[in-house]
């Protein structure tokens, strides 16, 4: 069984809507879309996803954060958030249960500027491996984790080595998700590859330059790595500050 998934911070799903989200959601054929930051609850959408389960995990506060999942095969069962109250108030988790795996898209809170919300940062790194652990089958992570690992995932590493997304704090953390049975699968296929990036500031023509950062992900537990057939970036699509990030694995 081949199966051919995506994901995507769209930084608003209403807002990607108007440029050209559909355009790629029906160019894809996916069987598993997972989408970070809709920035919306599910009643206000006004759009449907043809052939597709919708699985929404939203924020309390409006037009912040929320997770969604789009699959084709519907699920044995699902889960929202990890368990913690402190974590789940954003709606940052949206985990599905399929036969052979678990597909669960994360959306990793950001340190912000200054590392106002690092301290927090990190007990979400601690608490989210804690809830990976607890899974009775092997996992495809996938989502925007706010990191960039090493610094071939970055343009400018010198310069950013203490802004949120780059701090030594934030890359151990992701060191320590990987060493506890993880594999990420772009860095599996493409160890070497240079200047794959899947964020861009808004700022200073960073996407033109591709000034940018790798910071989503798909990861697999290690059992699953004999699968993993393709793990791909898509630059060329446009929608939002993110573009998406592709895993085709054969189970």
């Amino acid at each position: 069984m081949i199966l051919k998934m995506v994901s995507w911070n769209v930084n608003g799903l209403r807002a990607c809507m108007g440029k050209g989200f559909m355009d790629f959601f029906n160019d894809g054929e996916y069987d598993l879309i997972g989408i970070q930051e809709t920035k919306m609850q599910p009643e206000q959408a006004d759009f449907i996803f043809p052939g597709y389960h919708a699985f929404w995990n939203s924020a309390e506060k409006k037009g912040y954060s929320g997770t969604l999942v789009l699959t084709k095969k519907e699920p044995l069962s699902e889960k929202y958030g990890m368990g913690v109250e402190e974590h789940d108030r954003e709606g940052r988790i949206v985990a599905l249960e399929f036969e052979k795996f678990w597909f669960i898209t994360v959306y990793t809170p950001n340190s912000q500027r200054g590392l106002l919300r690092i301290d927090y940062r990190q007990r979400w790194e601690d608490d989210f491996r804690k809830y990976l652990g607890a899974f009775n089958k092997p996992i495809v992570l996938c989502g925007d984790l706010n990191v960039a690992h090493k610094e071939i995932d970055i343009k400018n590493a010198k310069s950013n080595v203490n802004n949120a997304g780059f701090t030594p704090q934030e890359r151990e953390k992701m060191t320590q998700l990987l060493d506890s049975g993880f594999t990420d699968t772009f860095r599996h296929l493409h160890p070497d590859k240079k200047d794959a990036y899947s964020w861009w500031s808004y700022m200073g023509r960073a996407r033109e330059k591709n000034v940018g950062w790798r910071i989503d992900y798909f990861l697999v537990s290690d059992e699953l790595r004999p699968a993993i057939r393709e793990a791909t970036i898509h630059p060329d699509i446009f929608g939002s500050d993110h573009c998406p990030v592709g895993l085709i694995v054969e189970l």
